[in-house]
């Protein structure tokens, strides 16, 4: 009976042993693109992308009323444009941007990261070549030729915004890494580089991605001041050294004459009334330079009237309020500064054109977000909202429990000794 329980001992160790011997780790489950579009469709704001549907919806019609002044005013004596030549390229370039948003927004929040931040290098190398092999255009040098006109800036931003973040979020794993000067070091190499353009308005959208990154990411109140300071005298400087942008803001504040583009602007947004003149039929839009681009909210006011224009302002402070509302739950801090960041400069950008067109701020250049005609404006902010898209998506069946902003921040802050408590020892 010993050499057959020893037999059997050992014939059930081989049998236990077999198992071990021929077991495989099992390999990842890879999903069909099913079963990907279905959590990409659950986690997915789809209030917002909606908003942002209608928004370029809205920019379709605007472009269709502004394309025949834009190719009226680009028109020459040998040649004359299509007066729908800008409609026709605004629907490629957005049906291009839409698919590149969906595109953009099915990477996970790590992805997107890796996304913003390969944008950012690339395109800040791009940057740096502009002022070597840059087309000039409007006495500016901002784009390059690489089969259509590209401008680094534009797709920049985006980037900027996630890198700037990422870096910013490092303070949570150790208060004491200087993230800080690192990021104001990039912000000033990357003003300093549009200000030889020169695109100020492009500067000054960094400089307020920047500040905003600095406020959120818990920067101490006592160096606020100072950044404050510092801004104000960035502007000052500016002001002197810049002749273009001096001339403007003088103007600006002189109150300007009915021949500048300002002037002109705004007496084309009023002119249609609450309700517009109707489709063509505006006609003061035809004698306002970058009718289809820079001037196209006023052409929206002319054709389509103030309602019209009321509603687009409501448009995009339902963006902005929707992302703001999600990103005060966040419990990341790094989607919490991208998102903040990356809807800091949609708003910042749509209301700075907004502004200039009713004569509240000097001519800076910049476009409508998601409304006015472009090919790399068009395409960077829809790159820029896939990212925004991809860093709010959540899982609906999971509940956050920490209170968002006000946790984030105070955890970037630098420890602080705990003081101890009565009767520890």
């Amino acid at each position: 009976m010993g050499p057959a329980l020893a037999r059997g001992g050992h014939g059930a160790a081989s049998a236990a042993a077999a198992p071990s011997a021929a077991y495989h780790a099992p390999l990842p489950a890879r999903r069909a693109w099913r079963d990907n579009a279905r959590i990409w469709w659950r986690e997915l704001d789809k209030v917002l992308l909606g908003l942002i549907v209608l928004l370029m919806l809205v920019g379709t019609a605007g472009v269709l009323a502004a394309s025949p002044a834009g190719a009226a005013d680009l028109s020459t004596s040998e040649k004359t444009l299509d007066p729908f030549l800008f409609f026709k390229k605004h629907l490629a370039f957005q049906a291009v941007g839409l698919a590149l948003m969906l595109g953009v927004s099915f990477a996970s929040r790590d992805d997107a990261r890796r996304i913003g931040v390969l944008a950012a290098l690339g395109m800040f190398g791009l940057l740096l070549l502009v002022p070597v092999i840059g087309v000039e255009k409007n006495g500016a040098v901002r784009w390059l030729n690489v089969g259509m006109s590209l401008q680094p800036s534009e797709f920049l931003k985006p980037g900027f915004a996630v890198a700037l973040a990422w870096i910013l979020s490092w303070r949570l794993r150790d208060p004491n890494l200087p993230v800080l000067a690192a990021a104001s070091i990039l912000t000033g190499v990357i003003f300093a580089l549009l200000m030889l353009q020169p695109n100020l308005g492009e500067a000054l959208l960094f400089a307020g991605t920047w500040f905003v990154l600095v406020l959120l990411s818990g920067v101490p109140v006592s160096h606020l001041a100072s950044l404050i300071a510092g801004g104000a005298g960035l502007i000052t400087l500016v002001y002197l050294t810049y002749e273009n942008g001096r001339h403007r803001i003088d103007a600006f504040l002189g109150g300007g004459t009915e021949f500048d583009q300002v002037d002109l602007a705004f007496r084309t947004l009023t002119n249609g009334g609450w309700f517009g003149n109707g489709l063509w039929l505006g006609i003061r839009k035809n004698s306002l330079p970058e009718a289809h681009t820079d001037y196209i909210f006023s052409v929206i006011g002319e054709e389509f009237g103030l309602v019209m224009c009321a509603a687009v302002v409501v448009i995009y402070l339902a963006i902005i309020v929707r992302v703001l509302l999600r990103m005060a739950s966040e419990d990341d801090l790094f989607a919490l500064l991208a998102g903040s960041a990356l809807i800091a400069q949609f708003g910042g950008q749509a209301f700075m054109n907004i502004l200039v067109n009713l004569k509240l701020f000097p001519s800076k250049g910049t476009t409508l977000p998601l409304i006015s005609y472009g090919g790399s404006s068009t395409l960077a902010i829809c790159f820029a909202l896939g990212l925004l898209l991809a860093i709010t998506r959540r899982n609906p069946f999971l509940e956050r429990e920490t209170p968002g902003l006000k946790d984030l921040t105070s955890r970037a802050l630098p420890a602080r000794q705990e003081r101890p408590k009565e009767g520890r020892r």
